[in-house]
């Protein structure tokens, strides 16, 4: 944020919804910049509150839980950061997919436990599969030339919109898409409209032998299913970058030896963070400038 302040900006950064509300509440008369993300957001009641708020940025692609409706009403500028973490983004998830097939998370623990001879067992191979992309925006289309350019992968995908000259298979339903795959990752936006979209019907279509990897937001997958189908082999296992209700996990999840959590950390790279700050500055700078800001919602 040192970037911002040098470009005259006062910053003040809350880092809970308790810090939050007590700067909305001890300087929300001058505030005209609002920076938050797609899971965090900012509510009708957090606008209203901020009666000279001109501009809110989302740090990230996703702004699904700003209130679009609220903002608009008050002819207030909304603006995301589509771009800025993408290759972060897919870098993790493949991450993630070598993590959970190869299990070596897991077997990394058994070692350290002095169960050296125990812990060799077989795991699949990742090349040559068929890894199903669910959402093929610019991280999904990442992972999928990541998948099939460094493992030959077989690409095949489930957007709301089939992809004109798309080299990879359109699949029309999710549990098409699951059934068809060794390994299925997610990366579509959240919000309403794709809350619980993997559900259980998904996941079964996905197979005692196939992997789920989440790199999206917790609220697409139905968390109740996804632990019942771990807990008794319904799919091969899980690598989540996102939960439900985070920071806190689930309850029954951690405690599952076929599933690997990392804390949301897909997007944050130093030069994911940098390219984000940037253009947040550059938006700001645009706006209050009296110019079109760079990349609007909408």
């Amino acid at each position: 944020m040192c970037q911002i302040e040098a470009e005259g900006f006062e910053v003040h950064y809350a880092s809970n919804a308790s810090e939050r509300a007590t700067i909305i509440t001890t300087r929300g008369d001058g505030i005209r910049a609002v920076l938050t993300n797609g899971s965090t957001g900012f509510s009708a009641g957090e606008i209203a509150a901020l009666p000279k708020l001109e501009i809110i940025c989302a740090l990230g692609a996703g702004y699904e839980n700003v209130d679009m409706v609220a903002a608009e009403a008050r002819g207030i500028v909304v603006t995301h950061g589509p771009g800025t973490n993408d290759a972060s983004v897919a870098d993790h998830a493949m991450a993630l997919l070598m993590a959970i097939a190869r299990g070596v998370v897991q077997v990394d623990a058994a070692v350290r436990r002095g169960e050296w001879a125990g812990s060799r067992e077989s795991r699949p191979m990742i090349s040559g599969k068929k890894l199903g992309v669910l959402g093929l925006g610019n991280i999904g289309e990442q992972i999928a030339r990541r998948g099939a350019g460094g493992f030959g992968m077989t690409i095949a995908y489930h957007s709301r919109r089939r992809r004109d000259g798309s080299p990879w298979l359109y699949l029309p339903t999710p549990a098409a898409l699951a059934a068809w795959s060794d390994f299925m990752v997610v990366a579509i936006p959240g919000g309403k409209t794709t809350r619980h979209l993997v559900d259980a019907v998904v996941l079964d279509a996905l197979g005692a032998d196939g992997f789920l990897v989440n790199i999206a937001r917790g609220s697409v997958v139905d968390t109740a299913a996804l632990i019942d189908a771990l807990k008794h082999g319904r799919i091969g296992g899980a690598a989540l970058d996102v939960v439900e209700g985070e920071p806190i996990v689930p309850s029954g999840l951690a405690e599952l030896r076929n599933v690997i959590l990392t804390p949301h950390i897909a997007g944050r790279s130093p030069e994911a963070v940098q390219a984000t700050i940037q253009l947040v500055l550059d938006n700001l700078l645009a706006h209050f400038g009296g110019r079109p800001v760079l990349t609007p919602v909408g």
